[in-house]
């Protein structure tokens, strides 16, 4: 069976076909696919600014631009996966507790029908039951957590489930390998020490924002794919991580963020690594009415599908 491919530019103009990731044909469930991208679109475990439920729908509307073939990587991932958009989980949006359950469920059948989940969010509440669905099938992971906040708390408003707690949460449901645990762009105020060391003090790897200002973070990635090996490792990426001078869009902005570009050396960084999953979470619309914020999300999710198992990197040699 020939491998899908997004609807071209040629075939339909760009602001015409369907509204699935990249205008790829749309697919009832998970099943006879490498690759499923899926939408949670959902705000309710927000702690400030709303919206991320509008974020999936952006982020595929925003896809409609990107084309097959990685002109850096000379990735070309629909000659090499079956990819399709699956669509949402119908959350609650009433009952947050009952929705991190429909996740983890409808996860648990992506996962059993063989395919991958790339995720568009909705909150970062969502990791949480997704982690909880990929322990079952590849047991405790690694973890690559893009963000402004460690989102670590044990409880916000007295509620142990918020998308401030989804890695406590985890940590505490033995879904992570506590030594290959890397938090990248984590910045701005706190309450105290232990918003950043928590996690420090339970061996995860925390890079602050500081560190990786003017820097390019090729360097930062040969380290961490070297301390992963070839364990099971997941992708979790808040668009918050970017300064908001690029990513506007999201519910709680932090000044003094990542660029663009570290984004893309971060996420092309992982090529190699044994991936079985990833998430591109925080869009919020209404707070960039340019749409730029969610390009940009569709872009990072693209560059996800490129670094999976099974697509070949071949990148144009270098004059420099």
């Amino acid at each position: 069976m020939p491998f899908n491919q997004p609807l071209g530019g040629n075939d339909m103009p760009r602001f015409g076909g369907p509204v699935t990731f990249m205008r790829l044909p749309a697919a009832a469930s998970a099943e006879g696919l490498d690759v499923a991208f899926c939408g949670i679109p959902m705000d309710i475990g927000t702690s400030n600014r709303p919206g991320t439920r509008l974020g999936p729908r952006q982020i595929r509307d925003e896809s409609r631009m990107l084309r097959p073939f990685n002109m850096a990587t000379g990735a070309a991932p629909f000659e090499h996966l079956q990819c399709a958009d699956i669509g949402d989980v119908a959350i609650n949006t009433f009952d947050l507790k009952k929705s991190v359950g429909l996740i983890e469920a409808h996860y648990d059948g992506i996962l059993a029908a063989g395919a991958l989940p790339l995720t568009m969010g909705g909150d970062h509440t969502l990791t949480w039951p997704i982690l909880r669905a990929i322990r079952k099938k590849h047991g405790p992971v690694a973890l690559i957590h893009v963000d402004a906040h460690a989102d670590i708390n044990d409880t916000m408003f007295g509620e142990k489930v918020a998308h401030g707690c989804p890695f406590r949460r985890a940590f505490e449901d033995d879904c992570l390998i506590n030594d290959k645990v890397f938090q990248i762009g984590l910045r701005g105020t706190g309450y105290s020490t232990d918003d950043f060391d928590w996690g420090r003090k339970n061996g995860w790897t925390v890079i602050q924002a500081e560190e990786c200002w003017h820097k390019s973070l090729k360097p930062l990635m040969e380290k961490i794919r070297t301390k992963i090996g070839d364990a099971p490792v997941y992708l979790s990426y808040d668009i918050d991580s970017l300064d908001p001078a690029f990513a506007p869009g999201t519910g709680t902005v932090e000044p003094g963020g990542l660029t663009i570009w570290q984004g893309l050396e971060i996420i092309r960084g992982c090529a190699g690594l044994n991936l079985v999953g990833g998430d591109l979470v925080e869009v919020s619309p209404p707070y960039d009415p340019s749409g730029n914020t969610a390009l940009i999300g569709a872009n990072l999710l693209y560059e996800m599908l490129c670094v999976l198992p099974g697509v070949p990197q071949n990148p144009p040699q270098s004059l420099l």
